[in-house]
């Protein structure tokens, strides 16, 4: 064997002289095969039509040739990009770097490249970034946001995946969500567990299918235990306009929640100042939850409560949903499972 392999490196293919790079002839006629069979095997589709030591033989002439497919002229042949984009409505936070790192580390798998588009509109409705979107592009992964806020980008013609939105009548292709809902029922009955009953529900000021899931979990969750009650406070997500809307909730009349869950770890965040302003101790005083799982839920003291959400596997499902549409397969079904992660923020009420 080992003769058999000194005897090849001997007598190693060459490139013709001139040629800037390998091609697929150089292959053939390296391997002893048509440009045909060159093509079935690089492109893994020999099996059944090409034997196995045939195979073998090709890929080896291509490693030794230093061949490297053309994948312009092979996408122009395909009428492919290979090019998708992931359209967020802000960047305001890690999670959605999460979703695009798990969403590139698929495509660059499959030979794709990703394209981050925060939308300036946030999650209304977003412009055509290129000249001519469905002319650029394969298809969209879009998180947070309603379909047909994507129009201008993908017209009828380019598929579309869809992160965090309502399947029920979705304009998209696929559809691909955490379990949200039960996040919000794991926090609630971890706080009714420790014996809260009057609660505020810092909820995200965004017209948005999410939220509308956060809220309605938990007024269900929260409607089967007697004698709690709860109220709302709205706020844009960000820890300014949180302060303002945790403060007034908390002092509004009547009976001090000692709970209060929030939509995000941002607007949790604000609870905290809110709750200090308010000479409140976290969570001696009140107990505090958030969602997402942010690195600010561990440097915030107490350290947070929080429904960790997985943004690299919500990216990674969504560009496989995509790859499983473009080769006309069923994407994976099954919402993705979520966390609650206890920390200090949480304990009985005083």
């Amino acid at each position: 064997m080992a003769a058999v392999r000194e005897s090849r490196r001997r007598s190693r293919p060459t490139v013709a002289r001139g040629s800037t790079r390998p091609t697929s002839r150089d292959v053939a006629q390296a391997a002893g095969v048509s440009q045909a069979a060159v093509s079935l095997v690089l492109g893994d589709k020999w099996r059944g039509r090409v034997a196995e030591a045939t195979a073998e033989r090709v890929r080896e002439a291509a490693r030794d040739l230093g061949y490297r497919p053309n994948l312009a002229a092979r996408n122009l042949r395909l009428g492919r990009t290979r090019t998708v984009l992931l359209v967020v409505p802000a960047l305001t936070t890690e999670f959605f770097a999460g979703v695009y790192t798990g969403a590139a580390r698929v495509a660059a798998e499959h030979g794709f490249g990703v394209v981050l588009y925060p939308s300036p509109e946030g999650i209304g409705p977003a412009r055509d970034p290129f000249a001519s979107a469905q002319a650029a592009l394969d298809g969209v992964i879009a998180s947070s946001m309603a379909a047909d806020a994507l129009t201008a980008i993908r017209g009828e013609a380019l598929p579309l995946v869809m992160l965090d939105s309502d399947p029920t009548g979705s304009l998209g292709a696929a559809t691909v969500n955490l379990d949200i809902a039960d996040g919000v029922r794991q926090a609630a009955e971890h706080l009714l567990s420790l014996g809260h009953r009057r609660f505020l529900h810092l909820a995200a000021d965004v017209p948005s299918w999410t939220f509308d899931v956060r809220a309605r979990e938990l007024a269900a969750r929260l409607s089967e235990v007697a004698g709690t009650s709860i109220r709302t406070a709205r706020s844009p997500i960000s820890i300014k306009g949180a302060v303002a809307a945790a403060e007034a909730g908390l002092s509004a009349p009547g009976v001090r929640p000692t709970a209060v869950i929030c939509d995000d770890d941002q607007l949790a965040a604000g609870t905290y100042k809110a709750a200090r302003r308010l000479g409140l101790r976290i969570p001696d005083d009140l107990s505090v939850t958030g969602v997402d799982d942010l690195a600010l839920a561990t440097a915030m003291d107490p350290e947070l409560t929080t429904v960790r959400l997985n943004a690299e596997l919500f990216g990674e499902r969504g560009m496989g949903a995509l790859l499983a549409v473009l080769e006309g397969r069923a994407p994976e079904e099954g919402d993705i499972p979520v966390q609650l992660v206890l920390r200090g923020s949480t304990a009985g009420p005083s």
